[in-house]
Parts: structure tokens; sequence; C-alpha cells
């Protein structure tokens, strides 16, 4: 949160020092009205899940729709490595979220019925305690002081908010992705405490083509001379590695088949050539290019490097010592587990594995395989296909 430096202003105005999310100190003046984000602040020292502490982190989390007088239609939702806890727009931040036709009045996860909770994960650069936050044991940012961050972290963070909240027992959780391995965690760490359980394009563990990915985007982003281990200032450090490692990103996101149908051979028009014989020639490099251009101003190079690394660490067996007895603790009444076969990032038969554990206990299991060519990305652009099971599962 911003911190007031004068009261000499007109009423309803204040003046603040303040740091963009993944950004630098600036001056400004704002309104003095609700922010749709709230701040959730652990009181004390937490302990990380690999060791380590931090002082009283905190984490932002948005909400839509009303809880109930008994608590009870409360529905979590885990992001996954790069988005913000702006998962749908309301009155109070308009801005469409990243899962804007899934989230909100009469879409699939209906906010006229269920409270939504969305958690900016610990160890993010949007607003919750990570490596570019400031540490108050030196008052310079974390940087690589940062301890080890699990997946486990962000889970056992998500805890705590709903019971500041005063939600004991969800109605929903829910998780794509990374978000979904977040909610494995909270599943397996606190069972009995959940409804029903959501798990898109996601993972038990990690197999070894993702680390190695993400392992070749950490190099791109540490080799680049301005990372300088880890040491640049506030708003700037690794561009280019940055710039690079969101192309491979992005490779990755969607499939090849998408590539051919939506550029095929497509040429750059000739006025947007730099006219080098090595420069951008045709309209997928373009595209790289933007999505690239977009994502360094908006996320920070250590926070990056953290989360994909607890993405590689994460490992359903380490609750029970082995996939299937970790999976057994997630003692959801009822479950849904969503593939799409054109996933490179996390092949669809992790999601097989998955529901296949889950078919074990006693809940009831739906397995869903969405036919689409978007590939890991679809639970967000293939919106037509998503919504209709992930309708019927919470209409349920």
């Amino acid at each position: 949160m911003p911190t007031p430096v004068s009261a000499a202003l007109p009423k309803g105005l204040c003046a603040y020092n303040y740091v963009s999310l993944c950004g630098s100190p600036r001056w400004g003046i704002i309104v003095a009205v609700k922010s749709a984000r709230d701040t959730y602040r652990y009181p004390g020292s937490f302990e990380m899940h690999r060791g380590g502490v931090l002082e009283s982190p905190s984490v932002v989390y948005e909400t839509w729709g009303e809880l109930s007088a008994e608590a009870d239609n409360a529905v979590m939702i885990f992001t996954g490595l790069s988005p913000s806890a702006h998962a749908t727009s309301s009155p109070l931040d308009p801005a469409p979220g990243w899962w804007e036709e899934m989230v909100g009045p009469s879409r699939p996860i209906d906010t006229r019925r269920y409270y939504v909770i969305c958690v900016n994960s610990l160890g993010s650069c949007f607003g919750s305690t990570g490596p570019a936050s400031i540490s108050p044991a030196t008052g310079e940012p974390y940087r690589l002081g940062f301890p080890v961050l699990s997946l486990e972290d962000i889970a056992t963070m998500g805890r705590h908010v709903l019971l500041d909240i005063g939600v004991k027992r969800l109605a929903g959780l829910v998780g794509p992705s990374m978000g979904g391995m977040t909610a494995q965690a909270y599943a397996a760490m606190y069972p009995g405490t959940y409804e029903r359980i959501l798990l898109m394009s996601t993972a038990p563990r990690a197999q070894p083509f993702s680390i190695a990915l993400r392992s070749m985007q950490r190099e791109l982003i540490q080799r680049d001379p301005d990372w300088n281990d880890g040491n640049y200032e506030p708003g700037k450090g690794p561009i280019q590695g940055m710039r690079m490692a969101r192309k491979l990103g992005m490779m990755t996101y969607r499939s090849a088949a998408e590539w051919e149908q939506r550029f095929g051979r497509e040429r750059i028009p000739a006025e947007r050539k730099s006219g080098d014989g090595f420069a951008m020639d045709f309209e997928i490099e373009s595209y790289l290019e933007a999505h690239a251009n977009k994502f360094i101003g908006q996320f920070d190079a250590n926070c990056y490097l953290y989360l994909s690394r607890a993405s590689d660490l994460f490992d359903i067996a380490e609750h029970g010592g082995s996939i299937k007895a970790g999976l057994a603790r997630i003692d959801a009444p009822r479950s849904m587990v969503i593939g799409v076969p054109t996933d490179l990032l996390f092949p669809v038969q992790q999601q097989r594995e998955i529901a296949a554990a889950l078919k074990l206990g006693s809940g009831e299991v739906e397995y869903v395989e969405i036919d689409s060519i978007h590939g890991h990305d679809s639970f967000l652009v293939d919106m037509d296909q998503f919504r209709p099971p992930i309708k019927a599962f919470f209409d349920k």
C-alpha cells in the first residue's frame, strides 16, 4: 500500500511516494477511494516450506460477490506464474481481468452465487511480498536474499487469507497451470477444507521437458549483463534476457498447429522491415516480438526466476511418498480435471494421471479432455469450450 506523506491537500486527495508494482518509486496525487485490491499481512515470522523466514510478509488479493452469512460460498483461485490477482473486472476496477470471461455475474464461476477470491502469489511482483519487495532487515529489495520459494508457501498464505476473511471451508478451489499445482499443494496440506476442486492444464510434478525449458529461460535472464547477479535497480534490469525468456515461453504456450493456422508463412510488409538480412521477416516473429516487449515492462526478473524455480520444485509425492499417495490426500467430494492434447508445457498425460489417482478415492471425479488448437493457453483463450464444463461443475 502507498504511504501518505502529506495531508496539506484538498479533501479527498493525498500525496503518495509509492513503488509501482514492478517498477521504481514515483510521486503522485491520487483520489482517496477504496481499492479493488485488499492486502493480508502475516503477523510475525513466516517460516518458508524449504527453509528461511520472511518477517510479516503480505499478499494482495481481490474479491468479487458477497460472502454468505455462513461463509460457505467462497471460491479460491490460484494463478499461473505471471497473472496478478485481477482475474476479472469490478466496479472498483473496470479493467478486464485475465479470466474475464470465466468469473463474474452469469458466468461459469458466478459471482451472484459465489464469493470469489483470487490471490496474487507470494513471490510475485503485483503487490505481494517477493524478491522485488523491500526487506525490513536491510531497507533494500530482497533480490536474491529472498528465501527459496515453494508453491506450498503460496498455498499456505492463501489459507491465511481465507482464515482472515472468515472462511474455514471453501465451496471451490480452482487452479490452472502453476495455480493447479498450488491448488494441489493446498488440497494435500488442508484436507477437508474444500467442497470441490477444479484443476486445469496442470501437473502433479514438473516433467524434465518443462524443467529444461524453464532452466533455459532463467539462463537467458541471468546471462544478461544487466541482471548483475540480481542487483539491478528497481524498474531496471535484464530487459533483453526477459524478452528472450518470454519469447521462448510463448512458443510453448501455444501449439504448432495454431501457428500454422494463424500465421503460416505470412511475411511482414516491406515498410516494417529494417533492411537487415537477419531481421524479422515473418509475421510469427513480429507476434513474438510484440508479446516480449509487452512483458518486460510488467514483470520483475528476480520474481520470475523465483516463481519459475518454485514450479520446478513442486512434487505432490512430497505429501505422501508417491504421486498416488500425495493425490490421495485430496479429499474433495467433487473434482474436475481438464486437459488439452495440444498442451506442450503440461502434457495431457499428466492431467489423466491426476484424474486416475483421484478416482481411487471416494469422491466424484470428472475428467474432461478439450480438443483445442490453442495449446497450454487454451484455458485463457478457448472460452467457448472451457465455459460449458466449468459452468456445469459449479452449477451442481
